[in-house]
């Protein structure tokens, strides 16, 4: 039975009254607007000009595609293994698909597992504590992307959603990992912005389509850092008036390897200086002050393109 909604027409302006006459269409959830007619004022008083219309609601089962020409996207540590096979989505998932997007029996979702799997299917039952999800479809397995790129940066002290602004954006764009870096001047990062952060990149992960969930490492030291950076091919280090960062991409050709930036206040003299012992390459992000998040997206954004850019050249 069609869920319908009532809307009244009929409001007065200086001598004359415009009505919208709608014209309901073969196909109930769209209405037409085919002309527009001028009454007098006085005949818009008479109470039979107030004409009740009846509209059809928007319904789930018309739930088209999304931007990027997919279904409705949720996340699922399992899958089914294969076509027919059902799983049990419960949560804030579940909560997202019903009380959200309010969507019901028979529409068609996607499921992922932040692992590369997707499978397409349908909402096949809905109770108070969870929906049954049937795949149409044998599950794919997407591989990872070929450029890796694991940002390290000191967002430990960042205020006001600065930090969760980071965290999307590099989910967004593409970053393998990021690592929460301590420093001199970030010593520190509490412990119950994990669980948040991890919310964050979820969120993103969907609304970005990725099906590789970015990884949120635990923080490290710098010490700990000096040791990855000798053992990578490529590591970039933000720094004031060093050589843009441009240069350093083109007489490297390296398309994967580690971005770090450092804390508010910057890296002190003597951690930049161990960095660049250890193989960090200073790189230079144009004549203004940048904040952290800031230097963070912008680097990792110049990299990815660059990447990107190599990978089709290379085909």
């Amino acid at each position: 039975m069609l869920q319908m909604s009532r809307i009244k027409w009929g409001i007065i302006s200086k001598g004359t009254f415009h009505l919208m006459k709608p014209i309901l269409r073969p196909f109930p959830s769209k209405v037409k607007l085919l002309q527009m007619q001028t009454l007098p004022c006085a005949r818009v008083l008479n109470s039979s000009w107030l004409r009740t219309l009846s509209v059809r609601a928007f319904s789930s089962s018309d739930y088209g595609d999304q931007s990027r020409g997919g279904l409705p996207r949720f996340f699922s540590e399992v899958l089914p293994p294969s076509k027919g096979n059902i799983v049990r989505v419960q949560g804030d998932e579940f909560w997202h698909m019903t009380k959200v997007l309010r969507l019901s029996a028979s529409d068609r979702v996607e499921l992922f597992n932040g692992k590369g799997g997707l499978v397409e299917g349908c909402i096949h039952n809905i109770d108070r504590t969870g929906l049954d999800f049937v795949a149409l479809n044998d599950p794919k397995l997407i591989p990872p992307q070929i450029n890796q790129w694991h940002v390290y940066a000191g967002f430990g002290t960042l205020k006001g959603g600065r930090a969760d602004w980071l965290v999307e954006k590099c989910t967004e764009l593409g970053a393998s990992s990021v690592t929460p870096l301590l420093t001199e001047r970030c010593r520190s990062i509490s412990e119950n912005r994990a669980d948040r952060l991890e919310r964050v990149i979820l969120a993103a992960s969907k609304q970005c389509q990725r099906l590789h969930e970015m990884v949120l490492k635990p923080p490290i030291e710098i010490d700990d850092l000096l040791h990855l950076i000798a053992h990578s091919k490529l590591s970039l280090l933000a720094a004031a008036k060093a050589t843009p960062v441009l240069g350093a991409l083109t007489s490297s050709q390296e398309t994967s390897g580690l971005i770090i930036v450092g804390p508010e206040g910057d890296f002190t003299e003597k951690e930049v200086n161990m960095m660049i012992e250890a193989g960090a390459i200073a790189v230079g992000l144009g004549p203004h002050r940048l904040r952290v998040e800031t230097a963070t997206i912008a680097l990792l954004a110049m990299v990815m393109l660059w990447s990107d850019s190599q990978q089709n050249s290379v085909f």
